[in-house]
């Protein structure tokens, strides 16, 4: 065995000598310290950039669209039903929407606001809406729309206000005509956090159909994914064999930057906790070292009684190895503490405080998530016992080589 019984009675003898220098105990100490705070700091902010991006998968990804084909004329797209069959027998599709999407103004008073609007019919509200108001509202009432809860505000709108809504009316030849100009009653107000609340709209897709003057056509195929990271591949695949000059879109080019931010984020945390947890090896190294030249002695009379250089060596790399352990375990058990119960940690702050640290209107949600992974844990502990041991080469180094003669007077 590289590790005997022998090898670890010594190192653990050597690690809690009460002759110790009080200096070198510290410097061991520290170092315990700081890779504990390393692995628990790394644990945990990993389980923080794995929480946002489970919240963009399951909040925001499931109102943006992962993918649309977009009409190239004013006139819309009339989908082949042949060609909606094939997407939708595609094992990378979940659902695919026919339905009518518009950019327009919308006035009440003197105030304008800009607004993306929205036809849905009952099956794209189920699918993608239900969570958020009833459909009821939009087809029992002529004309009517649901807005985002930061128009509302911005507006200062109530259910039951009529508001002006102007969209633009683009000519074949890409001229613009006098703005179509349609009274809407607010009927509903969604809160679905973020920037989407303040510029959606929802209607029925006849009302905005009617606006646009579309019968059959529409102007937006939207394809939603199993899985959201094939919607680029997907969504060209499709396009390039549609029957109709369209525009391809996906979620990476509307969203993406966030998925983007998420990402860069987790490498910088990664990075900078790593060398955190370096530093505090470096610790481990002073300490060993000192520890060397204080136990020369002892080392010295090891070797006269038959240790070899090899088991001296064993022995500083397990006392070094020691203090990795420790700080490594106490360190990720506090980061798994941490990064399982961190959003009931922060709702008890925020009420203790009465404050809110995401703002639902900015953020794509109003709490800090967290989603603990053992794959995580698994490779923040294996780096730190790994660095560890890496800090003990030198030093264990400089004790096997220690001469028995020169210490022995």
């Amino acid at each position: 065995m590289v590790f005997t019984s022998f090898i670890r009675f010594v190192a653990w003898r050597f690690q809690q000598s009460k002759q110790q220098d009080g200096y070198i105990s510290f410097v061991s100490s520290s170092s315990t310290f700081g890779v504990g705070l390393g692995c628990a700091a790394l644990i945990l902010l990993l389980s923080v950039m794995n929480g946002f991006e489970r919240e963009l998968r399951d909040n925001l990804l499931s109102i943006v669209p992962h993918a649309e084909l977009i009409n190239a004329s004013p006139s819309g797209i009339t989908p082949n039903a042949n060609y909606l069959e094939r997407m939708r027998k595609d094992a990378k599709i979940a659902h695919v929407f026919a339905l009518n999407k518009a950019s327009g103004l919308l006035q009440k008073g003197k105030q304008i606001k800009s607004i993306e609007l929205i036809g849905v019919d009952k099956d794209y509200h189920q699918h993608k809406l239900s969570a958020y108001f009833d459909y009821q509202i939009l087809s029992n009432t002529s004309n009517s729309i649901v807005l985002g809860k930061g128009i509302m505000q911005a507006l200062s709108l109530n259910i039951g206000d009529s508001v002006q809504v102007l969209l633009p009316k683009v000519t074949e030849d890409l001229s613009f005509q006098t703005s179509v100009a349609t009274w809407l009653t607010v009927v509903g107000e969604v809160n679905i956090g973020g920037e989407i609340d303040s510029f959606i709209g929802i209607t029925n897709h006849v009302t905005l159909a009617s606006m646009l003057n579309l019968d059959d056509a529409v102007t937006h195929l939207e394809l939603q994914m199993h899985d959201p990271f094939d919607a680029y591949e997907i969504v060209r695949k499709y396009g390039w064999d549609f029957n109709q000059a369209v525009y391809m879109s996906d979620w990476t080019r509307t969203h993406g930057h966030l998925y983007q931010d998420i990402k860069l984020v987790r490498t910088v945390i990664y990075i900078v906790l790593v060398l955190v947890i370096c530093v505090a090896s470096f610790n481990i190294v002073s300490s060993l070292v000192m520890s060397v030249r204080e136990k020369s002695r002892e080392i010295a009379i090891l070797k006269t009684m038959g240790a070899s250089q090899s088991q001296i060596k064993r022995i500083f790399i397990t006392k070094g190895l020691y203090s990795g352990l420790f700080g490594a375990t106490l360190g990720s058990i506090i980061g798994c503490v941490l990064g399982a119960y961190l959003p009931q940690i922060i709702d008890f702050i925020e009420d203790v405080l009465s404050v809110e640290l995401l703002d639902a209107g900015v953020y794509f949600t109003s709490s800090i998530p967290s989603e603990l992974m053992l794959t995580d844990v698994a490779i923040t502990y294996s780096l730190a016992v790994v660095i560890s041991v890496l800090a003990t080469l030198y030093p264990s180094a400089k004790a096997g080589a220690v001469l028995p003669g020169e210490h022995l007077h």
